[in-house]
């Protein structure tokens, strides 16, 4: 039985959009909020209808994901020993209309999936910058997570 919970690192942080006649501005990060540890880079990441991207888990970077288009479900999964989180999954489902920054701590599992028939944007600021050899990966299906719900 999968257990959904709130995951140890985990950060929801709202943030503004601002309306304007000509188009809306909308706020990812500044380097005095919480959750931002340092600039590594920074990326967008394009996810399919329905497509699944994971697992992934980084060893040392932090994550800080937007989704300004679209919508997009996250799962993270949390398997880190020491944590009062172990065995836990947390869904959280990012669009404007529920404008938040979600921060993923290093050694947490994550993966997610394309909801917007229109397309699905993604904004990562990370705190490194990428290196493969900080990745792990697994199969989609190596965690006992339904993702069809």
């Amino acid at each position: 039985m999968v257990k959904i919970g709130t995951i140890q690192g985990v950060i929801m942080t709202p943030l503004k959009i601002i309306n304007m006649p000509d188009g809306n501005i909308l706020h990812s990060i500044k380097k005095d909020d919480h959750g931002f540890l340092g600039f590594g880079e920074c990326y967008f990441s394009y996810v399919n209808y329905e497509a699944i991207k994971g697992w992934k888990r980084h060893k040392k970077m932090t994550l800080n994901l937007t989704v300004p288009f679209g919508e997009i479900k996250f799962v993270i999964y949390d398997d880190r020993k020491e944590s009062i989180s172990n065995g836990l999954f947390q869904e959280v489902i990012l669009s404007p209309s529920n404008y938040h920054r979600l921060t993923i701590p290093p050694q947490c599992w994550f993966g997610f999936q394309g909801l917007n028939k229109n397309g699905n944007l993604l904004l990562n600021v990370a705190d490194i910058v990428h290196d493969p050899k900080e990745v792990d990966r697994k199969t989609i299906n190596e965690f006992d997570f339904d993702w069809s719900k």
